[in-house]
């Protein structure tokens, strides 16, 4: 394919990685915005959300994916499914490996998974997380990280420092093909505000929850309206939903305090998001065993 030097480039980018290898904080870092969650707890990303980085030679539009893993629940099949499905729509694969953990088993999985779409598809190799270690260690994990497959470029960086984002951001557009923008200026992304409202409020109660939890929240936005007769207030009434009675009571926590300081949370970011003061309404439901039962995953968007 030919191309123009000064010609605008519009496409897809994705990142993948195991669970946990930072690629949401390096979407919402290319994006310039939260727009992904991003959470110490693996399997934090559950839908494929686009974020769009508009530069003057080019529109990039990140789709944020949920870490791939050998699937253990019918809501396993689905993510994973997911991201094969987001693997064949896109332009450029960024393949994040953090820089602090050694390559394993999860790294090798994805990498034989990489290599069925790697002739039709670029992938580039992302050592995610340098800020962590020293330069020594990233230059190991470099090596480690081509043994795996033949990447189409290699590039450390770390989201927390800026280190190389602009370099990464250069890269993946130079895979994208040439074309107008797609999306209009200014847009982050192109979920709905609620699918982002429900991810919040998921966020902030992922947050220092014990290690069981994670994959068993899920939460669903039952209504979001203007307050009648104000125009800078938003209603928000949302159920986060768990699997048993005995995680009901881990997320509301001793006299409703631990709910409390989720809905603080959550609040604080949906105003950002909203641009307008939130009154959020939180319960929280026992919807039981809902990754298993594909009548419950339908209802709560899987």
């Amino acid at each position: 394919m030919t191309s123009t030097p000064d010609a605008h480039r519009s496409g897809f980018a994705c990142f993948v990685g195991r669970p946990n290898a930072g690629k949401s904080t390096l979407m919402n870092d290319l994006v310039g915005s939260k727009v992904a969650i991003t959470s110490s707890k693996p399997q934090t990303t559950r839908h494929a959300i686009r974020g769009i980085v508009h530069r003057e030679d080019a529109q990039l539009i990140v789709v944020d994916t949920p870490g791939l893993h050998r699937p253990r629940t019918l809501l396993g099949e689905r993510l994973n499914d997911l991201v094969h499905e987001t693997w064949s729509e896109v332009d450029v694969i960024g393949f994040c490996v953090p820089a602090d953990q050694k390559v394993g088993p999860g790294d090798r999985y994805i990498a034989e998974q990489l290599a069925k779409v790697a002739r039709r598809t670029p992938v580039v190799g992302v050592v995610t997380k340098t800020d962590l270690v020293g330069k020594q260690q990233v230059a190991e994990q470099l090596l480690a990280l081509q043994e795996l497959m033949d990447f189409a470029e290699l590039v450390p960086v770390s989201a927390v420092d800026d280190y190389q984002m602009n370099t990464l951001a250069d890269l993946l557009v130079s895979q994208l093909p040439e074309g107008p923008q797609l999306y209009p200026d200014g847009e982050l992304t192109d979920e709905p505000e609620e699918t982002l409202v429900a991810e919040m409020i998921r966020e902030a109660a992922l947050e220092g929850v014990r290690d069981e939890l994670p994959h068993s929240l899920a939460v669903t936005i039952e209504e979001m309206v203007p307050r009648d007769g104000r125009d800078d207030l938003v209603d928000v009434h949302a159920v986060v939903h768990v699997e048993r009675q005995s995680q009901k009571s881990i997320v509301i926590g001793r006299g409703g305090e631990r709910l409390r300081e989720v809905g603080t949370t959550a609040r604080k970011h949906i105003q950002a998001l909203l641009g307008s003061k939130i009154y959020l309404d939180l319960h929280v439901k026992v919807t039981k065993d809902w990754q298993r039962d594909p009548r419950q995953l339908r209802k709560l968007g899987f």
